[in-house]
């Protein structure tokens, strides 16, 4: 009898089983340099979620690849093929980052050996001097401190085999859009990783989730978030706060109770905030949701049935 969910669901032990004949191309190196700050990778957290992940991507992608090659002798065309998309959303401080580059980097290593290039909507946010013209320094990261006409623009130039793009950077040491641009060439596949990427109910009839191939919710719960949110801004405040060009390099100088409690303020004004109202209402438009438990270890999948 159905449970009456969109999903399936696999606990740990099952979906390490579809792994398959997937190889590990990740060394213990590897695996610590693409850890996050607070967020230490392990190599059975690769084995046993992440090449499970990657054989399923890449499955998509060579039926996308198939239906490709179809549509264009059903057409008698040779339109050149498009990126395949991976968009990879959830709260601050769910470890998005972290899964965009395990991701990116397994599947950069594949038999194919296939270009992959990984672009954060982080670079789409509007310069901190547009924010505050607007009165929205409070409101980062919601949807409407994004450029997201220029956003959509490139996800459906992306879409359309444009080559090269140019994209933004923004800097988290610096907190702001800097002079720099993110050069995309020709890829196989790009993994968009961000707040906003499955996010719906603007003012545009088109969204960033129209152009996704495949989508990704990486979940925990409130409190879980909380705790990593402000284990992160301790372990920042121990390094890269101290460098005083930092944007935040304020709370360096600041006692660790008053530093703590002004985070805490941060994450429940604005994250939270943000959470309830933006983030989580787009769990469930994704195919796939990654659920953390406390010491951020995946413990469940949730794979949207076809």
């Amino acid at each position: 009898m159905s449970d009456g969910s969109p999903y399936l669901t696999f606990d740990r032990d099952a979906w390490a089983a579809l792994r398959g004949g997937t190889p590990m191309t990740l060394t213990p190196d590897d695996v610590a340099e693409l850890s996050g700050i607070n967020e230490e990778l392990s190599m059975t957290e690769v084995e046993e979620v992440y090449l499970p992940l990657s054989r399923l991507v890449n499955l998509h992608v060579g039926a996308v690849r198939q239906l490709h090659r179809v549509s264009s002798q059903f057409l008698n065309t040779h339109a050149p093929k498009v990126p395949y998309v991976v968009a990879i959303g959830g709260s601050v401080s769910a470890g998005k980052s972290t899964t965009a580059r395990v991701l990116r980097t397994l599947l950069a290593r594949g038999a194919d050996h296939p270009r992959v290039d990984l672009v954060t909507t982080d670079g789409f946010l509007f310069p901190n001097a547009v924010l505050e013209e607007r009165g929205l320094m409070e409101r980062k990261g919601f949807p409407e401190s994004y450029d997201r006409a220029r956003l959509i623009e490139f996800v459906s130039d992306l879409k359309s085999g444009s080559s090269p793009l140019n994209v933004p950077v923004y800097s988290h040491f610096d907190y702001d859009i800097i002079d720099e641009r993110q050069t995309i060439d020709h890829p196989d596949i790009v993994i968009l990783e961000g707040l906003n990427v499955l996010q719906t109910g603007s003012i545009h009839a088109v969204f960033v989730s129209d152009f996704v191939d495949f989508s990704i919710y990486v979940d925990a719960s409130e409190a879980d978030l909380e705790t990593w949110f402000l284990d992160r801004f301790r372990k920042l405040r121990e390094t890269a706060f101290r460098d005083p060009a930092s944007f935040f390099h304020q709370f360096a100088a600041m006692s660790e109770e008053e530093a703590v409690a002004l985070a805490a303020s941060i994450w429940k004004r604005i994250n939270l905030a943000n959470l309830h109202e933006n983030i989580l209402p787009t769990r469930e438009r994704a195919r796939l949701i990654l659920g953390k438990g406390t010491s951020h270890v995946v413990e469940r999948v949730l794979l949207r049935k076809l």
